[in-house]
């Protein structure tokens, strides 16, 4: 029997997060400020976010856009003090300028966070090597909680990467170092690209405009969510 694939939502208040749960989302991704690619949330939003629905809710720890870490000392401050209002799960990943993991940021915050589990964001889409960053990191002893690689497979988008997406999810099944965390599919992916990935043995995806037909000044639309999880619940077809 198949497991059934995991769908997570990019909410930035609670009339998303709302909308996103009625539709049958699993996950939340909690951001603020989609102008800058998502950052983190202000501790109230997510406080407001949890009071508002049951489902797991992972929170963005970046504070600008791009992929350096920046104040480090200021985002560990903003990730202890969401760690103390309840938040549980985490998004996190930051790159040096010649394209490597980060390895101080990502220990410094895997530290306040305290094991918690998080994923490693599409920064690794922006990577020298892709395979490096996930040895480097498996190998660093400074990724505790890591379980989730949120990924394109190009920093093009879905479109572009669904080779390397397959063929890093065979690599995940065949137990390669570095290949353990799960493989959660997102960046311009559209419904037709479901069936290649699902056939494939992907089992995790990533939404956010395509939960918002009206735009990003829009809120979530709870039918957008539920087209995604029909979709998804639908038998996998063999031999795409």
């Amino acid at each position: 029997m198949n497991q059934r694939a995991l769908l997570e939502v990019i909410a930035l208040g609670p009339e998303d997060a709302v909308a996103a749960q009625a539709g049958g989302a699993d996950r939340l991704e909690l951001v603020a400020d989609m102008a800058a690619d998502g950052l983190t949330p202000p501790r109230a939003t997510f406080a407001a976010i949890r009071a508002a629905v049951g489902i797991p809710l992972r929170v963005m720890l970046r504070a600008a856009d791009g992929f350096a870490a920046g104040r480090l000392d200021a985002l560990c401050a903003e990730a202890g003090a969401l760690r103390a209002e309840g938040a549980d799960e985490f998004v996190l990943g930051f790159l040096t300028p010649d394209g490597r993991p980060d390895l101080a940021a990502v220990a410094a915050l895997a530290e306040v966070v305290g094991g918690c589990r998080w994923t490693f964001h599409r920064a690794i889409d922006r990577a020298a090597d892709r395979d490096a960053l996930r040895r480097e990191l498996a190998g660093s002893g400074h990724a505790a909680g890591l379980d989730t690689y949120l990924t394109a497979g190009s920093a093009d988008g879905v479109g572009a990467g669904l080779a390397t997406l397959v063929a890093e999810q065979a690599r995940r099944e065949a137990g390669e170092p570095g290949y353990a965390p799960r493989i959660l599919v997102g960046g311009g992916l559209r419904l037709d690209h479901l069936p290649e990935l699902r056939a494939a043995g992907l089992d995790a995806f990533h939404i956010g405009g395509a939960a918002r037909p009206g735009g990003w000044a829009a809120p979530v639309d709870a039918a957008a969510v539920r087209e995604w999880r029909a979709a998804l619940d639908a038998p996998v077809a063999a031999g795409v």
